[in-house]
C-alpha cells in the first residue's frame, strides 16, 4: 500500500488502525490495518518505506483523518535475558498521531 493508497483507504472509514513498528537499528515502519490484515507502507519503487521517527510519520501521514495510532515494538528485557524467540513479546503505545 502507497501513502495514496493509504489516504483513500483512510477517508472512506476502511482503516482499522495504524501501527508504527519499531525496529532495531533506529528504523520504522508502518502498517495500516485493513480487513483483518496488516498492509506495509511501500515507497514509489514498491519497496517498504522506512521512517525514521514517531515525528516523520507524524509528518507523512498529517492529512490523515484521526485514526488509532500505535508505536509497537519488542520488549527488549526479553532478548537481553535470552528468552526464547518463540512468541516475542510487543509493548503497543497509544500515541496521537496529530503533534
Amino acid at each position: 500500500m502507497n501513502l495514496h493508497d493509504l489516504s483513500v483507504h483512510a477517508r472512506a472509514g476502511h482503516i482499522d488502525e495504524l501501527n508504527l513498528i519499531s525496529i532495531e537499528g533506529g528504523i520504522y515502519v508502518l502498517e495500516a490495518h485493513m480487513d483483518g490484515r496488516a498492509h506495509s507502507l511501500n515507497d514509489k519503487s514498491g519497496q517498504t518505506l522506512h521512517l525514521r521517527s514517531v515525528e516523520h510519520a507524524r509528518e507523512l501521514l498529517h492529512e490523515l483523518p484521526k485514526l488509532p495510532f500505535h508505536l509497537v515494538h519488542a520488549v527488549v528485557h526479553d532478548e537481553m535475558c535470552g528468552m526464547p524467540d518463540e512468541s516475542p513479546d510487543t509493548v503497543r503505545v497509544p500515541i496521537p498521531l496529530g503533534a
